[in-house]
């Protein structure tokens, strides 16, 4: 059964997706990790200045572009108006140690300001392990808690969940690990979707370090597709553009709803001067956008399956919002 969404809900997830109603969306929302790609020398110019070049040129590829408050507002300012845009709500990176992440946030930040600024949608990253006891509980109720801040002011909400490991003695980056991702990717899905975000972002639940075998990397995002009750859309967890392309085409053809795809599309162009930046821009970082997009509108399940227009009735507005 599909569920109907109120008009501003359904008119943001319109206006970050393609006319396929599929997700095909450029992620440029680093800040820490973002940092440590630039030269020592680079300014707060310098960060703003490259993700206003990189929106310019693939704003009118992309079906939306998701930025940070950071060093993302000239690039909103600046990106294709026919193009949705994303905004992250949460501080970049986490409190307490690698085996216990927490969310935080800027006070000066909120649901309210990117729904004012003109933003199509709210995103929400969090740090998750479904067997993480009273911290998944915690971060459940946060989750709840921005749900409840997005549907007051009727904007769309993405939730992007990254799993990590428990055991500091088992790095994310191990086989051990790679062999959890599967069931940890699916299992949150499950627990998320059902909490009331419009859309996940999710990584691939296939460590293609150790499992190159597409067979097994399909079945996984069908369980994926399976467990969760609302769209999903891939991101790139800085893969090479190469890999991204392959995982996007398995996602989609096994349930996903498109992309939300950055560095795999960019990163090379970080620390190149800025002629040669443009260039590769319009060139290089064009073309691979092109080429996801085109596996997303053709392969991807599309968001209306999952959500229609609420019924419209003679004076609908009086109690809109109250």
């Amino acid at each position: 059964m599909k569920i109907a969404l109120e008009p501003g809900r359904l008119r943001g997830i319109k206006a970050t997706s393609t006319p396929h109603h599929t997700f095909a969306i450029l992620a440029f929302d680093q800040r820490n990790n973002y940092r440590q790609l630039l030269p020592p020398s680079a300014t707060f110019e310098d960060a703003a200045a490259i993700k206003r070049d990189t929106a310019v040129a693939l704003s009118g590829i992309a079906s939306a572009v998701l930025l940070d408050p950071t060093y993302g507002l000239e690039a909103a300012l600046h990106m294709s108006g026919h193009c949705g845009l994303l905004m992250a709500l949460e501080e970049s990176g986490y409190s307490g140690d690698s085996t216990y992440r927490r969310t935080e946030f800027d006070p000066d930040w909120s649901v309210a300001k990117i729904k004012r600024m003109g933003a199509s949608a709210v995103k929400l990253l969090i740090y998750y392990h479904p067997d993480s006891g009273p911290l998944a509980d915690e971060l459940d109720a946060l989750v709840i808690r921005v749900r409840d801040q997005c549907r007051a002011e009727d904007i769309p909400f993405y939730l992007e969940p990254l799993t990590y490991s428990l055991d500091a003695a088992v790095p994310r980056s191990s086989e051990a690990f790679a062999r959890q991702r599967p069931r940890l990717v699916r299992e949150t899905a499950a627990r998320l979707s059902r909490l009331g975000p419009d859309i996940l972002k999710l990584e691939f639940p296939v460590d293609v370090a150790f499992d190159t075998d597409p067979r097994s990397w399909a079945e996984a995002c069908a369980a994926v597709s399976e467990a969760s009750c609302v769209p999903w859309a891939l991101l790139s967890a800085g893969v090479d553009f190469e890999v991204f392309e392959q995982q996007v085409r398995v996602a989609c053809q096994n349930g996903a709803s498109g992309f939300i795809g950055g560095r795999a599309i960019w990163k090379e162009c970080v620390t190149m001067p800025p002629a040669e930046r443009q260039r590769f821009l319009t060139e290089v970082a064009a073309e691979r956008m092109r080429r996801l997009v085109a596996i997303a509108n053709a392969e991807a399940r599309p968001w209306t399956d999952f959500y229609e227009p609420m019924a419209v009735s003679e004076g609908w507005y009086r109690h809109y919002r109250e």
